[in-house]
């Protein structure tokens, strides 16, 4: 038997009596109940028997008029002009009980209530309505819908109204309700690029639109149709016999149409966020390139030497892999898939277009050395078309793709000369980063995540100071101006070291040169922002032994902001947030004659020295717990002596 009282069960506090269903029920038993009921309020000619004390407590509106000190307070009647007698029945048992029904009432019924749930201040109401609203949309009804929306301002339910009707045009300009919109709402629906039919489609709706509404102005109207896109024949035997559009205005689009390349002319596309349209599902295909059936089957993962890619020669003039989308598009992000199953980088462009003659490069990383998984950005354009030219192959002269996603995405990203400027870490194998150089008891260590577990005898990545390097292979070229690594840090010992960055594993930027200076633990830089593939951390000293060792690396380094308590530490010492540190030239190796190389590197050093004495007082202060530092010291970590050099590690 159980011990329990049975009127307590586990979610009930002892001492805490909850009886707030017994409250609802209560007052909602006075709905339509003569019972204490003062005012009487009057719709179409029906009297409602109500109490004021609960519409005052339930709406801002009736609080005002019934106790703001208006003639109302002081009458027993009221009579509520231009108000629906469905719509105010099912609100008003919606103030005494908050329960409504709204699969029981008409869509016009529905539309009356979201108007005076407006009216009378029932944001929870009127949310609640909008989402069953969006729920039901339909062609017969977007209209009417997005016109109330747009009436009580909202937004989201506008927001979804749109898109229904952005994938719906054609269907939508056919309906009864399309030529009931107001002429501002319909200017708004036709400018969007994603109204996506074609333009003499739009015009003939737009014609029948100013039949219906004889008294409003079509200057407006007019002017959202995009006449360059009506063909020469449409524009002579459609657009000319109306007599809406002036024979200058026609001249004036035809000569447009002829000067203009097709990606200058303002296209109409599709708008799918989020969603892949070169999928064979939605109509796209491979129109050239080998092994075409790959590319689109949407298959990542079963490929090798033989089989699940496309390629293309490298040295076939441009050719490249093309694919035709299903239906025009507008796109601003594409995921490709390289293939990776060696160590080889290859080179590219993509170019996009409407018409498959004039093309527009929106992806250029011919220059750079590119592997595995690409997540390309650039601004929208409507589109049909992409162009994949491959132009090396750091093992043969054959390109190879095994995937592609084209989409548009919402998701905020910037740019800067075309390239990436990434806010998260892109040197983490999750993001396709290999090591390259460099040894280490288990690959790509250094770029696994993993700052706390490391020791004398693993955990770390290393070299031999005097010969070779630690290398980072990024998957594509990203725009960077910081880096941040973390030195093995077991014991006192200090070390001396220089980065270098490259996009082609030939030419090399000095960005940070540490060899005169004795560093500890976490270090952080910050360059000049450039476009960066490959980084290459050269160790030049270690107090203990031959060996570099380094436990992390990331870019662009991972760091908050000084919170105020280490920003008032620091200015008492004159020095600046890293930040707000003056950026200098990053010394490009082999570009300058000594005298002006050996300047620059003096300018380098004094700021890297800078750099150290702020990282020693941000350490300083995350020991007094005064910054967001504190707390990264590896105060735990088994202390013991890393291997003087590297031959009793496994190679690579």
């Amino acid at each position: 038997m159980s011990d329990q009282h049975p009127l307590l069960s586990a979610a009930n506090v002892v001492g805490e009596i909850e009886h707030t269903h017994f409250l609802a029920s209560h007052i909602g038993s006075l709905h339509l109940n003569d019972d204490y009921s003062d005012i009487i309020i009057i719709v179409e000619g029906e009297r409602f028997k109500c109490h004021k004390v609960i519409l005052a407590a339930r709406s801002e509106y009736f609080r005002a008029l019934l106790y703001g000190g208006m003639k109302e307070s002081r009458e027993s009647e009221i009579h509520l002009k231009n108000t629906s007698l469905a719509a105010f029945r099912a609100l008003l048992q919606y103030i005494y009980t908050g329960k409504m029904s709204l699969n029981e009432q008409r869509e016009e019924e529905i539309l009356d209530i979201l108007g005076l749930a407006h009216l009378y201040g029932f944001g929870d109401l009127e949310e609640a309505v909008s989402d069953y609203l969006k729920a039901i949309l339909s062609i017969q009804n977007v209209c009417v819908i997005y016109g109330a929306a747009n009436l009580y301002t909202q937004k989201k339910l506008e927001s979804v109204c749109l898109s229904f009707m952005d994938c719906h045009a054609q269907e939508i300009m056919h309906q009864e309700s399309f030529l009931c919109l107001s002429s501002p709402v319909i200017k708004e629906i036709l400018c969007r690029d994603s109204f996506c039919a074609p333009e003499v489609t739009i015009f003939k709706a737009v014609c029948d639109w100013v039949k219906a509404n004889p008294d409003e102005n079509s200057d407006e109207i007019l002017s959202c149709i995009r006449l360059p896109l009506i063909s020469l024949s449409d524009l002579l035997n459609v657009v000319r016999p109306t007599g809406l559009v002036s024979a200058d205005t026609m001249l004036d689009a035809i000569k447009l149409c002829i000067e203009s390349k097709s990606m200058d002319l303002k296209h109409r596309g599709f708008l799918l966020p989020e969603e892949n349209v070169a999928r064979s599902k939605l109509g796209a295909a491979v129109l050239v390139g080998e092994m075409k059936q790959a590319l689109l089957d949407g298959d990542c993962q079963n490929y090798d030497m033989e089989r699940g890619f496309t390629r293309h020669a490298i040295d076939d003039l441009g050719t490249g892999i093309v694919v035709k989308l299903g239906m025009p598009c507008i796109v601003n992000h594409m995921k490709l898939l390289l293939w990776d199953r060696d160590m080889r980088s290859y080179s590219y462009y993509i170019e996009v277009s409407m018409d498959g003659q004039d093309w527009v490069r929106v992806i250029d990383h011919s220059l750079h050395h590119c592997r595995s998984w690409q997540r390309l950005f650039f601004h929208p354009h409507v589109i049909q078309y992409v162009r994949i030219v491959g132009t090396n192959n750091t093992v043969n002269r054959v390109f190879h793709v095994v995937h592609l996603e084209v989409m548009y995405t919402k998701m905020p990203f910037t740019l800067d000369k075309g390239l990436l400027v990434p806010a998260e870490n892109m040197a983490t194998t999750e993001m396709k980063a290999i090591v390259i150089e460099g040894v280490s008891r288990s690959r790509n260590a250094l770029l696994n995540g993993d700052t706390v577990h490391y020791d004398w005898d693993s955990g770390y990545t290393c070299h031999q100071l005097g010969t070779g390097a630690i290398v980072v292979q990024l998957s594509q070229p990203y725009m960077l101006e910081s880096m941040r690594l973390l030195l093995w840090d077991c014991d006192d010992r200090s070390y001396s070291y220089y980065i270098e960055v490259s996009v082609n594993h030939r030419d090399w930027d000095l960005v940070c040169d540490k060899t005169r200076i004795q560093c500890k633990s976490w270090q952080t830089v910050y360059f000049p922002r450039r476009p960066v593939v490959f980084i290459r951390i050269v160790g030049t000293h270690n107090t203990a032994n031959e060996v570099f060792h380094c436990v992390h690396f990331e870019c662009p380094a991972q760091v908050p902001p000084l919170t105020s308590p280490m920003r008032s530490a620091i200015q008492p010492l004159n020095l600046s947030s890293p930040m707000m540190l003056p950026h200098l030239p990053a010394v490009t190796l082999g570009s300058a004659d000594g005298s002006e190389a050996a300047s620059q590197r003096d300018r380098m050093l004094r700021q890297n020295r800078r750099d150290q004495e702020i990282q020693d007082m941000e350490a300083l202060m995350a020991a007094r717990n005064l910054g967001p530092m504190a707390g990264l010291a590896h105060a735990g970590l088994p202390r013991g002596e890393p291997p003087d050099d590297d031959d009793s590690l496994p190679d690579g």
